[in-house]
């Protein structure tokens, strides 16, 4: 909070009819300056904590309940095999799509509101996707569903580097570690729940609805509250500030503003960007194609559908104490590609594993590929230590995640067309496996211990 008290130039008011003297200001260690600024309340900072791991908690169901359930839904809705294909290819486009809006959209309303509304998005989407009663209407609300997810996943970061500065890789950890856990349960109970409720995919899908109403309570409070950032150009906006200053002499107290605008960035300029967003791109497509299609690909091996789900659970939950793990480890390692290596060696043996026994293994390969897909905390905790500030932060958050999912359009859907036309799943887990390698690649130099800051000035 002083921090960003600092770069704030104040100025004090000379006379009543003297013009303000822009070499005399008060510094962030003003006692009056201070005050006028109160810091963070304590029960803001618990509710964004509630509502950082509730929010995280429903940014993956909707799409590995579908998952779980893509026969059922194919079979009750008339799909192919490529429109399931499409299906799964949604999510990434609608991250990319809607993705780029959030900072804008936080600079107008604030995160907090914007979150708020994501959150009431994901609530009804869910709520009316099982009973459009078309293809359709199933794609379209699961679209509102994803619109409030691809908002989320762009302004978490920039959330968790706001009100935790000090404590990223913890945060991030925390967040990574709910969304894993949000991701895993969806996969492991959605068919149990399905057959307890009377077998209808419907209702199976609509039960997640209820999760997401829960997370749009915390952040009610703090629609119109926001909270220690908003004196910072980290999101990109002009910053005015009413500060109390006293005319010498005698008088009244006279409020003058200071209006600070954060320099422009030009993050297209950066390597460091390109490689964190191809990297962020290749490993969202092998997250989407192993939440859309690894549930099938177990099944056509003879794996019943239950054990299926739960493998598919097993994957998702590595990712509940690894989340937590791998952002601190990162955090205190001036260079991430190892992480990076070591993960996408888990990759490449599981989905060997797949190619050639998916089903004496299923659980070994589910395991190796649970390890692999924590790329995306550590891809989440390299956006937050590539950016010195709050503004560039959400500038790369926002270009790192929007390009990234747009890279991971054809992926999914390209899986799909494969599996429709080769009759098996040989091509598609070859394809898998040829995107691990680049993925690694463009890993390692977007682990490397620079700024987006100083490549953009250059």
């Amino acid at each position: 909070m002083m921090g960003d008290m600092a770069s704030e130039e104040t100025r004090t008011v000379k006379s009543t009819t003297a013009r303000p003297d822009a070499n005399a200001g008060h510094s962030a260690a003003d006692p009056e300056v201070a005050a006028a600024v109160p810091g963070p309340r304590a029960w803001a900072v618990r509710l964004v904590v509630v509502g950082i791991v509730l929010s995280a908690l429903n940014l993956r169901p909707a799409i590995t309940s579908l998952g779980a359930l893509l026969e059922e839904v194919r079979d009750g809705l008339g799909m192919s095999g490529s429109v399931a294909g499409l299906l799964t290819s949604v999510p990434p486009l609608c991250f990319a799509v809607f993705g780029v809006t959030a900072p804008r959209l936080a600079r107008r309303f604030g995160a907090g509101a914007v979150v708020c509304a994501g959150m009431v998005a994901i609530t009804t989407g869910l709520l009316v996707r099982p009973y459009t009663g078309s293809t359709a209407g199933f794609l379209a609300a699961s679209a509102l569903a994803l619109m409030g997810i691809a908002v989320s996943n762009v302004l978490m970061p920039v959330i968790v580097k706001r009100w935790f500065p000090d404590r990223v890789g913890s945060m991030t950890g925390l967040y990574s570690m709910a969304l894993a856990l949000g991701t895993s349960a969806a996969a492991a109970v959605t068919v149990p729940v399905t057959e307890a409720l009377g077998g209808s995919w419907q209702s199976g899908l609509t039960v997640w609805a209820v999760l997401a109403a829960a997370a749009v309570l915390p952040w009610i409070p703090l629609v119109r509250d926001r909270g220690p950032a908003s004196s910072e150009p980290t999101a990109g906006r002009d910053t005015a500030r009413s500060v109390h200053t006293r005319v010498e002499g005698a008088g009244p107290v006279r409020h003058v503003h200071a209006r600070v605008e954060p320099p422009a960035l030009r993050i297209t300029r950066s390597r460091t960007a390109w490689a964190l967003a191809v990297f962020f791109g290749l490993q969202a497509t092998a997250a989407y194609i192993t939440m859309g299609w690894m549930a099938q690909i177990f099944r056509d091996a003879g794996v019943p559908a239950g054990t299926a789900g739960l493998l598919l659970a097993v994957t998702m939950v590595m990712g509940v104490p690894l989340a937590f793990v791998i952002p601190r480890l990162a955090t205190r390692l001036p260079h991430q590609g190892p992480i990076v290596v070591a993960l996408g060696v888990c990759g490449l043996a599981g989905y060997a594993g797949l190619y050639l026994a998916p089903a004496a293994g299923a659980w070994a390969w589910a395991v190796l590929l649970g390890v692999s897909n924590c790329a995306f905390p550590l891809a989440l905790t390299m956006v937050g230590m590539r950016a010195r500030t709050g503004a560039g932060v959400a500038q790369l958050s926002a270009f790192a995640q929007s390009t990234g999912y747009l890279i991971s359009i054809p992926g999914p859907l390209l899986v799909g067309v494969l599996y429709q036309h080769s009759g098996g799943w040989g091509l598609p887990i070859a394809l898998m496996i040829g995107l691990m390698i680049p993925q690694m690649a463009v890993g390692v130099l977007a682990g490397r211990d620079r700024t987006v800051e100083d490549e953009a000035a250059r």
